[in-house]
């Protein structure tokens, strides 16, 4: 049931703006998880199709504490979240809080790396050298749950308007700066119990004066929007969902803005302004993690843990229960990925199997394949999602490889490149350049020659 929360300051507040896809700023920037567009492709830059620890680098930096999350890329400045441990000894964990439990769902013990005293902190880095040109400790706390071996406790990535830099870290809050470093508000939305202690990630997303805040988890499940101004809650509505690491999108249909969020039991449309459910759909496999990504009135969701699963959605068919209906376009169940999300570029949609280096390319209209499963040669684990930019895709492995091909129907590799770092966090591509944080370095990698 929603639980609408001051609801008449709609009535105060500004009409919901463009789409951060729809600024010509945001356009030529990177200033949120996937991109201007929200489907992993930079429509303006033009980066290097080549590089090496040799080549192409301009600089790398190491960054302190350790996250995944992608940088995002405003004016002169890029933008990281980290966490950083502390040094000092864990304290033991706290017992279970009275009604924790309350959704039924049963809690297997611990994985993975263990809570331990961490500074959650924000970073802001000159685009021409790397420098940090301010660094604030959001939060100074232990976390109540740890992560996944694979994971770190600063997975989600932050969101920018061009005007302030909305850091969010899950259970430690949401955290509003000013361009200059200086904080605004925050605001704490309570402790997420995710799925074997595994972690958080999801990101926010950002529509005109709305900041939209996935929070799927173990006990209650919700989706909220505050006001991007003050904080203030606007409207909650609770879901009926387990824990979900995927990034909600909002996309323009007719005269509304919907919020598109992608999970287990049920894929959701909502309206921005109201909280309204317009449709649904069923659900993803179980840890669904791909982000939704929407072009030309379709939307496409996947997953691929323990299942596979893929939906093509016409949104202006799309309302009420839409499972099996005419709405849905067309379905895929092999193959799908299970941690990176899909590229949308060109007219056609990418996705890799799993996490492993297999791709298929399809029509994104019609579903039809134009290439694939097509093994890539060199990569193995990928975590990283896909991303696009003048006619190339690139895909990035755990180990540092990172393949560029020719976006189109057809199969090429165009190269090969390898860095001597780790990379689970998605690239960010701006202009000519393309930032890549490692799990030692954010890199720049531009023409040198």
């Amino acid at each position: 049931m929603r639980k609408v929360i001051a609801v008449f300051l709609f009535a105060l507040m500004v009409p919901v703006g463009l789409a951060l896809a729809e600024s010509s700023d945001a356009g030529k920037y990177w200033p949120q998880w996937r991109g201007p567009q929200a489907t992993g492709v930079s429509p303006s830059g033009n980066p290097p199709l080549e590089w090496g620890e040799d080549r192409n680098v301009r600089w790398k930096v190491g960054i302190p504490g350790k996250g995944s999350a992608t940088p995002i890329v405003w004016g002169d400045r890029i933008y990281l979240t980290s966490a950083v441990q502390t040094g000092e000894a864990a304290p033991p964990p706290p017992p279970p809080e009275e009604g924790q439990r309350s959704s039924g769902r049963r809690r297997r013990g611990p994985r993975g790396v263990q809570p331990s005293p961490q500074d959650f902190v924000v970073l802001a880095l000159d685009r021409s050298d790397g420098q940090i040109v301010w660094q604030r400790t959001a939060s100074q706390s232990t976390p109540h749950e740890g992560h996944h071996n694979d994971g770190t406790f600063a997975s989600n990535s932050a969101v920018t308007d061009g005007e302030h830099v909305y850091a969010y870290f899950g259970s430690r809050g949401v955290f509003c700066y000013d361009l200059g470093g200086n904080l605004k508000w925050q605001k704490d939305l309570g402790n997420m119990r995710t799925r074997l202690g595994f972690g958080e990630g999801s990101s926010p997303a950002l529509h005109g004066d709305s900041l939209i805040i996935p929070w799927d988890h173990e006990d209650q499940s919700f989706i909220t929007v505050l006001d991007k101004r003050s904080g203030k809650e606007i409207w909650r509505d609770n879901r009926d969902e387990p824990t979900a690491w995927a990034t909600p999108i909002v996309v323009e249909q007719g005269d509304k803005a919907q919020i598109i969020t992608n999970a287990t039991n049920r894929v959701r449309g909502y309206d921005l302004e109201s909280g309204n459910l317009i449709w649904e759909s069923s659900g993803m496999t179980t840890n669904t993690i791909p982000s939704p990504v929407y072009s030309d009135g379709m939307v496409f969701v996947t997953s691929g843990f323990r299942g596979n699963a893929l939906q093509a959605i016409r949104l202006a068919e799309a309302k009420g229960d839409i499972s099996g209906g005419g709405a849905i376009a067309w379905t895929y169940d092999r193959d799908t990925p299970y941690v990176p999300s899909p590229l949308l570029y060109g007219g056609q949609l990418y996705i890799l199997k799993r996490n492993n280096g297999i791709l298929t390319v399809f029509d994104a209209r019609t579903g039809e394949t134009h290439y694939g499963p097509q093994r890539l040669e060199g990569v193995r684990g990928v975590y990283a999602s896909p991303v696009g930019a003048a006619g190339r895709v690139y895909i990035t492995s755990r180990e540092g490889t990172t393949i560029v091909i020719r976006q189109g129907k057809e199969f090429e590799v165009l190269a090969t490149n390898t860095l001597e770092d780790g990379f689970d966090a998605s690239m960010a591509i701006v202009g000519d350049t393309i930032y890549m944080r490692g799990n030692k370095y954010l890199y720049s990698i531009q023409e040198t020659e």
